[in-house]
């Protein structure tokens, strides 16, 4: 207990009586005066060295055994110390018979004794810290994470992300075959004399249309670790923020720090376009290129020193090794503006006279990230070797009234359902009119953050239907209308019949 009074492991005095005890390794406490004699005897070994040999320093421990010293070895040592001290005092008067003068010639030329301490000669831990050495792994069998049999086909992963994801089917038909051939080639392991390259990912989509989502929904379909981490957050050996290799602790983490688990996960690095190369700076840009270049060594496949349980390696942080050569990374971001840089590559063809533009069709403007070339990304700000590194490069569509309505209801965890769910502890069936239905995802539209705004209009129209149905326990089923959204009516409700 912390309340429980502590005794000097020497004279045996209390805390309370001799004042703060200091803990010495060994679970020794010593008082301010039996520190002072330890110290003296100490000092008379070192005296004693004359610049040579060292201090016996299993001497000095064996004055203490198991937490409690030993008195008669310590005072036998200062005694002795003391004994050694005048011998030498008088063998100095002895050998010097001359005159004064000598005296202070022989005082002169005296050479200081300077005695070195080396830790590393210590037989105990002094407790100060220092780089943690993380012991290598025992070589053992190569173990895949899924077994070739055990990898769902392309067809099936798509037909597994359709119950979750609405539309986006190209995005879903990339994902689901680099998702495979990523697996097999994490199965065979070696492929003899044809080694298969990373699928890394890089997904383009405007705020809201299923990035983040999608890439759940893999994992969880193919029962993998998965690390979803944030771009903004990561510098150049984390002046500000965090580490690069903090990606991987978060893998790590989500493996429960098993790293043979980890090194066959999915890491999803989000809001990637917030580390593109800043156009104009004087300064080193420590968050955009530099963290680009940093990430390279991740992307590609190498042995990183991952700080294990924080998010930046320092003396204090145990860390552990890990080979990225098997690890996923799927890129995401919205890259805001990217497509005026695409509208110029297209129109560069088009138009009349100087300066023409060609003004793109609706259903086109939707969908111009479809159009998204390398050489975009670029002009964008992300450098050439990060880019090739990130081989399936595709786009996801923007969302439209339909696909909003679509998302409200088909999904298997769709926000509708979540609703019904709740009202149905209630023995309360919830419905929505198609008129109703169709407004909050126009009104979803208007907000401009995807899917995202759905839920927070529903809350906003909920808040009153969850409050008021609980007071009646009469009350069988709730339709909202397109009226009650408006302001103009009232929700119709339904008394149950028994």
């Amino acid at each position: 207990m912390d309340n429980e009074e502590r005794y000097c492991s020497m004279c045996g005095r209390p805390e309370s009586l001799t004042g703060k005890l200091m803990r010495l390794p060994m679970n020794i406490l010593l008082c301010p005066d039996c520190m002072d004699k330890t110290s003296d005897m100490v000092e008379s070994q070192m005296g004693n060295m004359n610049g040579a040999g060292a201090i016996d320093w299993n001497k000095v421990m064996s004055m203490y055994s198991n937490g409690k010293a030993n008195p008669d070895i310590i005072n036998q040592e200062m005694q002795k110390g003391k004994e050694e001290e005048e011998k030498s005092k008088q063998d100095l008067k002895s050998n010097k018979g001359g005159k004064p003068e000598d005296d202070k010639k022989d005082k002169k030329e005296e050479k200081p004794k300077v005695n070195f301490i080396s830790f590393a000669d210590l037989p105990f831990d002094l407790g100060l810290g220092g780089k943690q050495r993380v012991k290598k792994r025992e070589k053992k069998e190569y173990k895949p994470l899924l077994e070739l049999k055990d990898i769902p086909a392309p067809h099936k992963i798509k037909e597994m992300l359709d119950e979750y994801v609405i539309g986006q089917e190209h995005a879903k038909k990339v994902m689901s075959v680099a998702v495979y051939n990523h697996y097999k080639r994490v199965a065979t392991y070696s492929m003899d004399t044809i080694e298969i390259e990373k699928s890394n990912m890089l997904m383009l989509g405007p705020t809201g249309c299923g990035k983040t989502y999608l890439v759940r929904t893999l994992a969880r379909i193919l029962k993998v670790p998965l690390a979803v981490t944030d771009a903004t957050s990561l510098t150049e050996a984390g002046y500000i923020g965090d580490d690069i290799e903090s990606v991987l602790s978060k893998l790590l983490a989500a493996a429960d720090n098993d790293v043979d688990k980890a090194e066959q996960g999915i890491v999803y690095i989000d809001e990637i376009d917030k580390i593109a190369k800043k156009a104009s700076t004087n300064s080193r840009d420590v968050s955009g290129e530099s963290v680009q270049q940093g990430l390279l060594k991740l992307l590609e496949g190498a042995d990183i020193e991952v700080p294990v349980g924080a998010s930046s390696k320092n003396a204090m942080v145990p860390t552990t090794s890990m080979n990225t050569r098997n690890i996923l990374f799927i890129c995401g971001g919205a890259f805001p503006g990217i497509e005026e840089i695409i509208k110029q590559r297209l129109n560069k063809t088009g138009g009349i006279g100087f300066q023409a533009e060609v003004k793109l069709p609706e259903d086109k403007e939707r969908t111009i990230l479809k159009e998204v070339e390398t050489e975009d990304i670029r002009k964008f700000g992300m450098i050439p070797e990060f880019v090739g590194r990130l081989p399936m490069v595709f786009a996801l569509e923007g969302l439209d009234e339909k696909m909003m309505v679509r998302i409200l209801k088909e999904p298997k965890n769709a926000i509708l359902k979540q609703y019904q769910k709740l009202l149905e502890l209630d023995e309360v069936k919830l419905e929505f009119t198609e008129d109703a239905l169709e407004l909050i995802a126009k009104k979803a539209l208007k907000k401009e953050t995807g899917a995202r705004a759905l839920r927070s209009i529903l809350d906003e129209y909920m808040v009153d239907i969850m409050y008021e149905i609980p007071k009646d326990s009469n009350i069988g089923t709730v339709t909202i209308t397109k009226e009650y959204l408006e302001g103009t009516g009232g929700p119709k409700i339904e008394m149950r019949t028994s």
